[in-house]
């Protein structure tokens, strides 16, 4: 049996305010498994998120990952993963393979494994032809495909993305598809949050669902559906959160900076 490559116990934000983002989240996940992250808007996804990865100072809890924890060995958990988050941040004045030799050397990549896993990762998101183009010049598809090829380029145990597929077209969304089930077939950990319940199910072995700042119920989607006797994962998604998919729930965005609108 694998074992737990994120561990996460009691973990809080609180913004200023006495605002609740993140209250007492405790979960794992183990080696290997692709992990979905699902809530309403304002839930405290993105923020669990950037915690996880060191973007945003937690209140209070621990976080370990691959047995390290974050306090202690930032540095080196950082060489271990990798992340796509929603807002694209993109030199615009650089080519796609400029951006790739940078990150390359960030992680201080020989100049030959970088160029190896330029050509690999271009042509793993179909950016061969453009990858001499300013990034400037990219559609939005293009643009999230090229971030997920930065986020692999020192090819990390664990892979973090925050609603990866948000805002693209058919194609390009089962196009990210495809790549995320062969790196995780591969034995690349996966942490993904949505509020796309077909992603989830296309995707996820596990799934916890987060509401108001808490875990209200985690499972694999078949198991989830038993415990709650309901549908398919939409129901369990109403049942335990009283949320549509179509609803926004923003009160946390005024206090929380990654509280975005993601509709």
């Amino acid at each position: 049996m694998p074992g737990n490559i994120i561990e996460v116990k009691d973990l809080r934000k609180t913004y200023p305010g006495n605002v609740e983002a993140v209250r007492g989240v405790s979960f794992h996940v183990k080696e290997g498994q692709f992990y979905g992250f699902l809530g309403p808007n304002g839930a405290g996804k993105t923020t669990t998120m950037n915690m996880l990865v060191n973007l945003v100072k937690r209140t209070s809890g621990e976080i370990i990952i691959d047995g390290q924890h974050l306090d202690q060995h930032a540095r080196d958990i950082y060489a271990k993963i990798g992340f796509a988050m929603q807002e694209i941040g993109l030199d615009e004045t650089a080519t796609a393979r400029e951006m790739l030799q940078l990150h390359g050397r960030l992680y201080h990549l020989p100049k030959e494994r970088i160029e190896e896993q330029i050509t690999k990762l271009l042509k793993l998101v179909e950016l061969e032809k453009v990858a001499d183009r300013y990034t400037s010049t990219y559609s939005g598809g293009m643009r999230r495909r090229f971030d997920l090829a930065l986020s692999l380029i020192h090819e990390p145990k664990v892979l973090f993305l925050d609603e990866p597929t948000q805002g693209l077209d058919p194609h390009a969304r089962q196009l990210i598809w495809n790549h995320l089930r062969d790196l995780n077939e591969k034995g690349m950990t996966i942490f993904l949050t949505t509020h796309f319940m077909d992603e989830a199910e296309a995707l996820c072995d596990h799934i916890a669902i987060m509401d108001k700042g808490q875990i209200v119920t985690q499972g694999s989607v078949e198991e989830l559906v038993t415990k709650h006797q309901a549908k398919n994962l939409e129901d369990v998604f109403l049942k335990t959160t009283g949320s549509n998919l179509g609803d926004e729930e923003v009160n946390l965005k005024a206090a929380d900076p990654y509280a975005r609108s993601r509709m």
